[in-house]
Order: C-alpha cells, then sequence, then structure tokens
C-alpha cells in the first residue's frame, strides 16, 4: 500500500494525460490510469491501469469503491474538431454524458475535487486580442459545444455538491516529452505538427494546409501553442490548490502569442533543415482564424510561467519524437 494520494487520470494512456501521469508521479502522487484505450496506448501508462469506459458505470463505481481516490484528472474526451461538425452525437455522448456518468461516480464515492481538461475552443470566432477568461463562450463546433457544457456542470456542481473543480482551457498542445518517451501518437493524426513530421517522413501522404486565404498576415490561421510538459505542470498546480480546499475556477493555459501554419511550417524546416510536402485545401469547417490565450489569470493563481513553450523547443522535441514514433506506431 501506499500514502501518497491517489489520482485517477481519465484518458491517462493519451497524449496529455500520460504526459500529466509522469508529472503527478514526480510530485509525490500515485496516478491510476482509467482509459478505454481507443486512441491511447498501453506502453504510455505510468502506474496501474483500469481499463475502462467513462458511459461504464459499474467499473467506474468499482474503481472507486477499490481506491482511495483523493481527486480526478479528467482528460478522457473525443477531441477531433472536424469529426465532432459531422458526427455530434458522438461528442454529445463521450464527452457530455461520459462526464456525467464520472461525476455521478465521484458523488457516490465522496470525491469531489477534479481537474478538467477543457479547451480555448469554447470561444468560438475571436478577434485578434489574446483572450481572457472572461471573453464570451460562444463555441462554434460541437467539440468546443460539449467541452463548454461540461464546464457548466462543473459551475453547478460546485454549488450545488461543493465540488472543487479546475476548467483548464488549454490551446494548442505541442512537443514532446524531452526524455523522448512518449509523445503525440494517433491512428488519425489531425494536428498540425505531428502531421507536418509525418509527411516529412514520409509516413503522409496528403499533407495539407487547410486554409490560406484567413484575415492573417500570411493567410493562415494562427494559434497559440504551449508544451505538454508545461500543461502537465499546470495540472499539479491545480491539483494542489484543490487539495488546499480551493474551490476551483477556469483558466486559460497559453503562451499569449500566436504563430500561423506557415510560421510553424518554416520553424520544421529550420529544425529539420527539410521542407514539408504541401498542397492546399480550403478550410475546414469550425475552424477560427485566431485563436490565442490571455494566460495572466492562471499566471496569478496557479504561478502558471510556461518553461518549455518557445518554439524551437516545441520543434525539437516533437521532432525527435517523431523519429521513434513511426515502429510504435506499426506495433
Amino acid at each position: 500500500m501506499t500514502d501518497r494520494p491517489i489520482v485517477l487520470v481519465t484518458g491517462g494512456a493519451g497524449y496529455i494525460g500520460s504526459h500529466a501521469c509522469r508529472a503527478l508521479a514526480a510530485s509525490g502522487y500515485e496516478p491510476i490510469v482509467y482509459d478505454n484505450l481507443s486512441t491511447g496506448h498501453r506502453g504510455f501508462v505510468a502506474g496501474r491501469l483500469v481499463t475502462g469506459d467513462l458511459l461504464d458505470a459499474a467499473t467506474l463505481a468499482r474503481t472507486f469503491a477499490e481506491q482511495k481516490i483523493s481527486a480526478v484528472m479528467h482528460f478522457a474526451a473525443a477531441s477531433l474538431v472536424g469529426e465532432s461538425v459531422v458526427d455530434p452525437q458522438k461528442y454529445y455522448i463521450n464527452n457530455v454524458q461520459g462526464t456525467l456518468t464520472l461525476l455521478n461516480a465521484m458523488r457516490e464515492a465522496d470525491c469531489r475535487r477534479i481537474v478538467f481538461s477543457s479547451t480555448g475552443a469554447v470561444y468560438g470566432n475571436a478577434d485578434s486580442k489574446a483572450l481572457p477568461e472572461d471573453f464570451p463562450c460562444a463555441p462554434i463546433n460541437p467539440y468546443g459545444a460539449s467541452k463548454w457544457m461540461i464546464e457548466r456542470m462543473l459551475a453547478d456542481y460546485r454549488r450545488a455538491y461543493g465540488f472543487g473543480a479546475f476548467c483548464l482551457r488549454y490551446f494548442n498542445a505541442a512537443g514532446a516529452d524531452p526524455d523522448g518517451g512518449i509523445g503525440e501518437l494517433r491512428d488519425n493524426e489531425t494536428h498540425l505538427i505531428p502531421r507536418a513530421m509525418m509527411a516529412l517522413q514520409g509516413h503522409l501522404a496528403d499533407f495539407a494546409v487547410f486554409g490560406d486565404d484567413y484575415d492573417t498576415p500570411d493567410g493562415t490561421a494562427i494559434r497559440d501553442y504551449i508544451h505538454v510538459t508545461d500543461l502537465a505542470a499546470a495540472h499539479i498546480a491545480a491539483l494542489k490548490l484543490l487539495l488546499e480546499g480551493h474551490a476551483g475556477d477556469s483558466f486559460n493555459l497559453g503562451t499569449g502569442s500566436g504563430f500561423s501554419v506557415r510560421e510553424i511550417l518554416s520553424a520544421i524546416r529550420q529544425e529539420t533543415g527539410r521542407d514539408v510536402p504541401q498542397i492546399v485545401k480550403p478550410r475546414r469547417a469550425g475552424d477560427p482564424t485566431y485563436l490565442v490565450a490571455d494566460p495572466s489569470a492562471a499566471r496569478k493563481m496557479l504561478s502558471f510561467v510556461p518553461r518549455h513553450s518557445d518554439l524551437p523547443t516545441i520543434i525539437r522535441t516533437a521532432w525527435a519524437w517523431h523519429q521513434t514514433a513511426h515502429p510504435l506506431r506499426q506495433a
């Protein structure tokens, strides 16, 4: 047995969740991963694994009954913007209904602390300014809408049931563990940086820039990129506050700076010495022009200072990971 606080990490076999598990273990916590392995990887699991789905109330109840869980980090979700537009039902069932099932299991077990993986997509279309948390939330795709619904649910759970809940709205998670053991690895990869690196390696034949007619300096969409290890550190900070009795809140996790698609591709060329083969396609449905965080509130409350989120570090760690990831993809 351990006297370390136990944290249940839903989606802990996935990209961000697995990095959070390593940060938890390094910070004196014991992570238990709860994952159905539909998109996560058994080899990414740090600690114990419970194979289960969020919609499986019986397995969730048994997990809480068998473990003295102090808090939950909730990463499990369907998360592809384009897919959410064509199959919204999947997103409302997996994300919203799944979270309700999780929250019910937490209430039954009297576990009332949760750090929730939210997203900058809750804001929808925005102007060219970095977004503070009081910017109106008006998501333009079902993925963002499902996350916003969960934030509203957690606000109600704070008031009605005494939950402590942090909703961390991160923008574009990127990079990989500096040790190279884990990184982005999906069967259906949609993110810019990993797709570009897969194209460089010859593992992807259809790399595309989606839209070059945005109202931006080079015509391509602008995003705020945050290193995954910085995201993990912010989750640890939020967890510590919850365990000290903080009620929680919603915070942006980003750098406050944005890069266009073409700027990212230029940075990849600088790191690798190679041009990414590409074509230009029309914009994807549900993609805003500009999405950049104002992280000042998180800096104040969580002492959140990104330490690995400069663009060269993001690209360097991602490239190191992707040079080892393809054999794993085939395993």
